[in-house]
C-alpha cells in the first residue's frame, strides 16, 4: 500500500470540520461581542454586554453572556497524543539528520546528496520548533492527576529498546552499514532506509492527527506528510 497516498486519505478526519466550526462560531461571537460595545445595543440587565450566537440552520439565535461565550471556546490544549508525537518525532528527525549528514562524503549521485541537504534543511527547523512547544506546553508529571506521555528515548538506544516503539528507525546495525557504505552502495542504502524512515514518520503524523488536539501539533504534522510524502515519490523515482 502507498503510505504517502493512505495518510493522505487518512486525514479527512471528522474531528477536523467540527474545530473549524467550533473556531468559526467562536469567532462570530466575538464579532458580535465588537458590534455590541460599538452601538451599545443588547445589553444584559446588568449592564455588561451581551452576546448574539447565531444558531446552526432553523434554530434561533442565543444570547450568550461573556462567561458563557469564553466556555463555549473549544478546548484545544494538547492530550498526551500531542506530547507523545512531538516528543518522539524530535528523535525520529534527529536520526533523519544523521543518515543526511554521511550523505556528503559517501554518496556518488548528486541527486542523492541533494536530497540529504534538502532533508536536514527541513528537519532542523522542525527540530526546533517542536522543542519551542515543548517548552510551551510541559508534559504532565505523573502527580498531577494526567496521564504523561512515555518519555522519548535516548540517542543512540538500540532499535529494539530505545526505538522499538517509533516505525520506521533504522537500527544501529543498520547506520553502521550505512556509514561504512560508499558511492552506489552507498545511494541504495540511504535510500532504501530514509524511504522506510518517511512512511514511519507519515505513520505517526497519522497517529497524532487522528489522537491529538492541539492545532499547532496538527500543523507540524500536516507539515511532516507534506513534505515527507514528496520526498518518499522522488526516493522512489531514484531507487
Amino acid at each position: 500500500m502507498d503510505m504517502a497516498k493512505d495518510l493522505r486519505g487518512r486525514k479527512a478526519l471528522p474531528a477536523r470540520p467540527l474545530r473549524l466550526a467550533a473556531a468559526t462560531a467562536t469567532a462570530g461571537l466575538l464579532l458580535t461581542l465588537t458590534a455590541c460595545q460599538d452601538d451599545g445595543a443588547d445589553r444584559a440587565d446588568d449592564g455588561r454586554a451581551s452576546i448574539v450566537a447565531p444558531g446552526r440552520p432553523g434554530e434561533k439565535s442565543r444570547t450568550l453572556t461573556p462567561e458563557q461565550a469564553a466556555r463555549a471556546k473549544p478546548d484545544d490544549s494538547p492530550n498526551a497524543a500531542d506530547h507523545s508525537y512531538v516528543q518522539r518525532m524530535i528523535e525520529h528527525h534527529r536520526q533523519a539528520l544523521t543518515m543526511s549528514a554521511l550523505a556528503p562524503e559517501r554518496a556518488a549521485a548528486d541527486p542523492v546528496k541533494r536530497l540529504a541537504e534538502r532533508i536536514s534543511a527541513a528537519q532542523k527547523p522542525e527540530i526546533g520548533a517542536m522543542q519551542k512547544w515543548l517548552a510551551l506546553h510541559p508534559a504532565p508529571t505523573a502527580g498531577s492527576g494526567a496521564t504523561a506521555p512515555a518519555p522519548a528515548p535516548a540517542p543512540g538506544h538500540d532499535h529494539d529498546h530505545g526505538h522499538g516503539s517509533m516505525p520506521g528507525m533504522a537500527t544501529e546495525q543498520q547506520l553502521g552499514e550505512l556509514s561504512d557504505a560508499r558511492g552506489a552502495d552507498f545511494d541504495r542504502l540511504f535510500l532504501k532506509l530514509m524511504t522506510a524512515h518517511h512512511e514511519g514518520a507519515l505513520t505517526m503524523a497519522g497517529e497524532a492527527l487522528a489522537g491529538g488536539n492541539n492545532p499547532a501539533v496538527e500543523e507540524m504534522a500536516n507539515e511532516v506528510v507534506a513534505t515527507q510524502s514528496a520526498e518518499i515519490h522522488r526516493m522512489r523515482a531514484m531507487g
